[in-house]
């Protein structure tokens, strides 16, 4: 064999092997919490969204596994059937910690719920096994808690549509103050509702931050069908509006980040001190399922005229979380 030959041929198998030992990760509206040094993700699986929530653990937001330890089988933090509410569409959890628990609040049979565990690894079970608010259906919990220590559930509801709504939450209940209930707002925004693939409105997917006294809330829209599923955020002096949409929305897009229907994730600050925001696109440009999982450096900057800060991503650093059986 020709030196040349030898080389691309051992470039080849190498290539192989380690393609044979990392995968990418296909979980949708993921989110990421952050503990004791290492990152942990979860999401609505996208192998079987009807069995429960998996979660992988990374140091570096690249390299993720089961646990931190070789598996070829992801273990479930909360599992169908174990004293918990739901029998299928496990969807978009989030993972809190309150007092001496962790709590995961998540949606199934299109129900929100909030589960609780002594460990951040589960299993997450319920004392009574019930949804957060069974009088109508409601899913894509986030429960944000203030400075003064109060707690609000936003969540969608559906009426012709899926429309964003905020509660006060009662934490020793695990229920909303239903006297709260407030929606956010209405569909309004050309980039909320693209042709390419009409549906009645949809925003889904919040979350929230406060950062000098400002609310700022972070949603998607679009059917998630939709290549321009998308990512855009709201301003408000209050955990209940008004809120005032940024004109600079949307900050997440396939035409910033060069993939189809990216959206509904959720905020974290890294080990570095950055934000960075975890999402899910659609598998390539003919299939949407299942859906990969993706992350990238949310960037802010102050705006002193405004009083607020305008949000953006960093596009050329979009990471691919890969899952690998390797220690």
């Amino acid at each position: 064999m020709k030196p040349n030959f030898v080389f691309t041929f051992l470039l080849i198998i190498i290539q192989q092997l380690f393609a044979q030992d990392q995968k990418e990760i296909f979980l949708a509206d993921p989110t990421i919490y952050v503990s004791n040094g290492k990152y942990y993700l979860t999401g609505t699986n996208g192998s079987d969204a009807n069995v429960g929530f998996p979660i992988l653990v990374s140091k570096d937001l690249k390299n993720w596994s089961a646990s931190g330890e070789a598996s070829n089988e992801l273990p479930l933090i909360l599992s169908k059937g174990k004293h918990t509410f739901g029998t299928q569409g496990f969807w978009a959890p989030q993972l809190l910690k309150e007092g001496n628990y962790y709590y995961l609040t998540y949606t199934a049979n299109e129900q929100t719920v909030l589960a609780k565990s002594s460990t951040l690894l589960g299993p997450y079970q319920q004392d009574k096994v019930a949804p957060i608010d069974a009088s109508e259906k409601n899913i894509d919990s986030y429960l944000f808690k203030d400075q003064d220590g109060k707690y609000y559930l936003y969540h969608v509801r559906f009426n012709k549509g899926n429309y964003l709504w905020v509660a006060e939450f009662d934490f020793s209940k695990g229920k909303i103050k239903p006297e709260t209930l407030k929606q956010c707002f209405p569909q309004t925004e050309a980039w909320e509702a693209t042709p390419a693939y009409p549906s009645d409105p949809i925003m889904e997917g919040p979350t929230v931050l406060k950062l000098k006294n400002k609310y700022y809330l972070f949603y998607s829209a679009n059917h998630y069908l939709n290549i321009d599923y998308a990512v855009g955020y709201a301003v408000a002096d209050s955990p209940f509006g008004p809120w005032i949409k940024q004109q600079d929305s949307p900050i997440i897009h396939r035409s910033l980040v060069g993939e189809n229907g990216s959206g509904h994730g959720d905020i974290f600050e890294g080990l570095d001190g950055q934000l960075y925001y975890v999402y899910h696109v659609h598998y390539d440009t003919k299939q949407v399922t299942p859906r990969r999982t993706r992350i990238v450096p949310l960037l802010k900057k102050w705006e002193e005229q405004k009083g607020l800060y305008k949000f953006s991503v960093d596009t050329q650093k979009v990471i691919t979380p890969v899952y690998t059986n390797k220690k």
